[in-house]
């Protein structure tokens, strides 16, 4: 099996991705921790792009979580068994990264890279808001969803994440 987790910044693609990643025994690879090093530092991009096609050239199962177009973003959909998109309303996502924020303060989650301690401002609320949810990255998720109809799911509130959460999580 292998799933492919993308969708809007705060809708809760990290921890999916761990839930199923343990439920299924498979191997799970958290783009923000590819792309981030200690002090919010991106990484290089030819780094993070050895780093992801190491992940996809090992593992035959796994679970990736994160847009991130430029980290074989088609190979990774193509690859997919399952597509799963987590199209949050704009202003739950705001909440839930001011509440991950809150239960995280000072200390790095699970999911990123060592060194970057979990935050939330200004820059990236508006990320969450606005520049995260442009016509261009709104038409690629249509792209795929058009693409691969097939194993495309698309998750959009908390009642439908945890019914299907329950569902892949009691299977």
């Amino acid at each position: 099996m292998r799933i492919a987790i993308i969708g809007y910044s705060g809708s809760g693609k990290s921890t999916l991705a761990a839930q199923l990643g343990q439920k299924l025994q498979v191997p799970v690879l958290h783009l923000d921790s590819v792309h981030w090093l200690p002090g919010w530092v991106e990484r290089p991009r030819e780094e993070e792009k050895q780093i992801v096609r190491a992940f996809l050239d090992e593992h035959d199962a796994w679970v990736i979580d994160g847009n991130y177009s430029a980290l074989w973003h088609d190979e990774r959909m193509e690859k997919a068994d399952q597509i799963l998109f987590l199209n949050f309303n704009r202003f739950i996502c705001l909440h839930r990264a001011a509440k991950r924020a809150r239960v995280f303060r000072g200390k790095t989650r699970p999911d990123m890279g060592k060194g970057c301690p979990e935050k939330i401002d200004l820059e990236f609320a508006w990320w969450i808001l606005h520049d995260g949810r442009t016509a261009k990255i709104r038409n690629r998720y249509r792209k795929l969803r058009e693409l691969y109809p097939g194993k495309f799911t698309e998750i959009k509130n908390q009642k439908a994440l945890s019914a299907f959460t329950a569902r892949a999580l009691n299977t």
